[in-house]
């Protein structure tokens, strides 16, 4: 049953946002809005570049509308933001994007509407940097005529088992009567239920640390990964015994990237600064982590003369996803291309327009013999390759950096050099 009396706008149509439409769109009618005129016309075309949407049907539902035109949002009732927070040069928090969705919501904003803001931030920005804007450019005065709340973003692109109806959601709202009209909005689509907190800010920082707390997760074991290679053991095999303890936490090394585990580290910090407190381990993880392409690089300088060739497999931040932001894969890349290596790059996932206008790189399918294959993100197409498929692209002598572990050492014949972290 829609409930025609309510109307539901997305502002962001990404990983996130459209996952949210279609969700919402069971029992609302719903605006889904985005600047992106390309994205529109696929979605309007039942087409999702991310992957995250299988069914046609529901991108064609007649309670949905696709919009890059803002005033498809008037009479809204909710408006709920899941635009990017990226990060500056600098390693500082970008809310630019946030802005322009604030104004564009402040435009067409009704009285008694309520903004819930589901984009990664750090504690004190929906109230202290999103209320002004929207009372600045929409003449509304806070908690009157409008009210504003914080749900965090949960969704885990290429995630198979966990998906938006099966993560609980967490809320924090401006007052109880705000929290409670959030939570049933959620709550009639989220199966998981809901756990709601005393304040916004409270929420706010819940989403940052979940993914800070991988980050430096991962940062312990890609340094006992370095420390376990210095001593001339292998790394794997520590980590296999250590996790023979019940209570050992299994994390992997590798490349840590993305718009989520590389990000928001930068964003707890801020929050930091802004209180004068310094902040010491959560950016030490990140540290470590951001060294990784280049301790890779270095190894590669190490082992193979100028000119070799080489065959890099993965350009996404992670696995089986489309996205390139804050790739560490392709970081790598452009590092092996400044060197004077002849360097091949392959990903069947990604948008090569995108790949070539954000890192000036160009994909190109492995062709001839290789010196080196780097096999940087573990897409299931290359968990998949065979080893004959293998071999037929390797010289005879040649160097294999397996950075996900990947495949097997077995695999190949002992001319073949295998390394993995």
């Amino acid at each position: 049953m829609i409930n025609k009396e309510l109307k539901i706008s997305i502002i962001g149509l990404g990983y996130v946002g459209l996952p949210l439409a279609i969700g919402f769109s069971k029992k609302y009618q719903v605006t889904g809005y985005d600047i992106n005129t390309s994205r529109i016309r696929e979605l309007k075309n039942a087409i999702d570049r991310t992957h995250e949407i299988k069914s046609k049907k529901d991108l064609k539902s007649k309670n949905l509308i696709f919009s890059n035109n803002s005033l498809s949002m008037v009479g809204s009732d909710f408006f709920i933001i899941t635009v990017p927070t990226p990060i500056t040069k600098k390693n500082e928090p970008d809310l630019s994007i946030i802005k322009k969705a604030a104004i564009t919501v402040a435009k067409v904003i009704k009285k008694k509407a309520i903004i819930v803001l589901e984009s990664t931030v750090y504690p004190g920005v929906t109230e202290n940097f999103l209320v002004p804007i929207i009372k600045k450019n929409s003449g509304l005065e806070y908690k009157k005529d409008f009210f504003v709340a914080y749900s965090p973003e949960r969704i885990n692109p290429g995630e198979t088992k966990y998906k938006l109806t099966n993560i609980k959601k967490v809320i924090g709202a401006d007052n109880n009567t705000t929290l409670k009209k959030v939570g049933n909005i959620y709550k009639s689509i989220i199966k998981a239920g809901i756990h709601k907190v005393s304040n916004i800010k409270v929420a706010e920082a819940s989403k940052a640390i979940e993914n800070a707390q991988r980050d430096i997760n991962i940062a312990f074991v890609n340094e006992v990964m370095m420390l376990s290679k210095a001593l001339k053991i292998n790394s794997n095999e520590v980590l296999e015994a250590a996790a023979t303890k019940w209570n050992f936490l299994n994390f992997k090394p590798g490349l840590v990237g993305g718009h989520c585990i590389g990000v928001d580290p930068y964003y707890l910090a801020e929050a930091g600064r802004k209180v004068n407190y310094k902040t010491e381990i959560i950016l030490a993880g990140r540290k470590v982590n951001d060294s990784i392409p280049n301790y890779l690089f270095n190894y590669i300088k190490k082992k193979l003369k100028k000119k070799s060739r080489i065959l890099l497999l993965g350009l996404s931040f992670k696995e089986n996803v489309s996205d390139i932001r804050n790739s560490k894969s392709a970081e790598l890349a452009n590092k092996i291309k400044k060197a004077n290596f002849i360097l091949d790059c392959y990903d069947p996932n990604i948008n090569r327009k995108e790949l070539k206008k954000e890192y000036g790189i160009f994909l190109k399918k492995p062709s001839g013999k290789y010196d080196c294959i780097i096999v940087a993100v573990a897409h299931s197409q290359f968990v998949k390759m065979k080893t004959e498929e293998i071999i037929s692209i390797l010289k005879t002598k040649c160097l294999i950096i397996d950075i996900k572990g990947i495949w097997n050492k077995k695999m190949f014949s002992h001319e073949t050099e295998y390394w993995c972290l």
